[in-house]
């Protein structure tokens, strides 16, 4: 159940470079948390109105969610990777990224008409 959601003040990039952003996304969060892609959703939204350090300049927020327990090795990974991935493909400065992480217990994630705990 990894999810990563990236919500931007830019522009959406043409759809085929959302989807190639996205696929990537999962392809990476599976490996990082050491999880079946299969179960990775990805998401995206542009043009949100955001400030960071006071300015409207281009701004990235990123969630990443999943079961279990991040370790700091693993946390600090993705953040360097997807921190370049976004600056890469959205042009954001990584120093206008911010990536919040957070561990869910499997019974507050719901599935297929049930949870994951």
């Amino acid at each position: 159940m990894p999810l990563i959601k990236v919500q931007t003040s830019v522009s959406a990039p043409a759809k085929a470079e959302i989807e190639t952003m996205l696929k990537s996304l999962s392809a990476k969060l599976a490996n990082h948390l050491g999880k079946p892609e299969s179960y990775v959703m990805t998401a995206f939204e542009a043009e949100i109105p955001m400030t960071f350090a006071g300015t409207t300049e281009p701004v990235c927020y990123i969630e990443i969610k999943s079961i279990g327990t991040m370790n700091p090795n693993q946390t600090k990974a993705m953040s360097q990777d997807f921190c370049q991935q976004i600056n890469q493909t959205l042009g954001v400065p990584q120093n206008r990224i911010y990536i919040e992480f957070a561990d869910a217990k499997g019974a507050m994630w719901g599935w297929n008409g049930s949870t994951f705990g």
